[in-house]
């Protein structure tokens, strides 16, 4: 199978920084200095409040809910200005600025049909699950009226059948997310309507 943005890589970062991470001052400096289309912004904190509050929902400790937060922040930071060298660029990004390998394996494995990287760990997988399931959300509810109030899972499942609406979004990559989660499709909804940032 040909891969469009293949990175042709298994290894991502090194194990020496473990630990590494950017703080909330430079990770939104990055975001501002990268990316310019305030829809791209908001996709991205979406994705990393999300991960962020799946972090909190689990357990995880602060430094943990930070990376999760970091993954999902900054996974598309380079869509913008390098669509195509996406995912390429940021990960070069953080290796020169010696990130916790873990955060720039979980970008790098956020679109296992396009950079040909398996989403392995638990938080490759979210990543991986968020990205595409919390655009279409969003999406719905710029339709509705009253927004996310009152939305239920029926009604975005509903959505989701209907292929012309939200086109763009890859419904395989969903069904495909949801099962290497190992968590349905209905949970992984039913979380993005609950804990969805709004704008």
């Amino acid at each position: 199978m040909e891969f469009s943005h293949a990175l042709n890589r298994k290894k991502f970062g090194s194990e020496e920084n473990l630990g590494n991470v950017l703080n909330d001052v430079e990770s939104m400096s990055l975001l501002t200095d990268w990316v310019k289309n305030e829809k791209l912004v908001f996709h991205m904190k979406q994705v990393g409040h999300l991960m962020k509050a799946y972090a909190i929902f689990k357990g995880y400790d602060a430094e943990t809910q930070h990376m999760w937060y970091l993954s999902g922040l900054l996974h598309d930071a380079d869509w913008d200005q390098w669509p195509d060298h996406h995912c390429r660029k940021i990960i070069e990004e953080l290796e020169a600025r010696k990130i916790d390998p873990r955060i720039i394996k979980a970008i790098a494995s956020h679109g296992p049909r396009y950079f040909g990287v398996d989403p392995t760990t638990e938080m490759d997988k979210m990543l991986y699950a968020f990205d595409e399931l919390s655009g279409f959300v969003h999406a719905y509810s710029i339709m509705r009226p009253q927004g996310y109030e009152e939305m239920e899972v029926k009604g975005v499942k509903k959505r989701l059948k209907d292929k012309a609406f939200a086109a763009q979004v890859s419904r395989e990559d969903i069904a495909d997310a949801s099962e290497r989660a190992g968590i349905s499709v209905d949970e992984l909804i039913e979380f993005v309507v609950k804990n969805q940032l709004r704008k």
